[in-house]
């Protein structure tokens, strides 16, 4: 479905997103993709949109935030410049007037994220 966004998007595990975010997903929930952000993940399904921050030195701790679609008010992407290497995504979650910032580095197409966003917030 969404293969045609994906390709050269710095996707990860594009060929069986479901398999790899398994834990992540309730019982009929459909994987779509899923985007190496730094150290972090996001990961796009039929109903939500899985933020999965890495934290600390180590990176075994992690938070799992859930968002969905719904209560996607807003979003935008910077894109990078000649000496900006990383592109900021943000995102405007119900009421809240404080975006959710996340930067991308450049093997991430911030695009082709956009596009998918644009598909799945109604």
């Amino acid at each position: 479905m969404f293969c045609r966004l994906l390709s050269n998007a710095g996707a990860i595990s594009s060929e069986n997103p479901q398999r790899d975010f398994s834990r992540l997903l309730a019982e009929h929930e459909q994987a779509y993709a899923g985007f190496k952000v730094i150290r972090d993940t996001w990961t796009f399904t039929d109903s939500r949109l899985i933020l999965v921050d890495v934290q600390g030195m180590t990176g075994r701790k992690k938070e799992y935030l859930s968002i969905p679609y719904g209560k996607i008010t807003m979003y935008s992407v910077e894109t990078t410049g000649a000496f900006d290497l990383d592109a900021e995504r943000k995102l405007w979650i119900g009421s809240n007037p404080q975006p959710i910032k996340k930067k991308f580095n450049r093997s991430v197409d911030v695009y082709a994220v956009q596009g998918l966003l644009t598909q799945l917030v109604k």
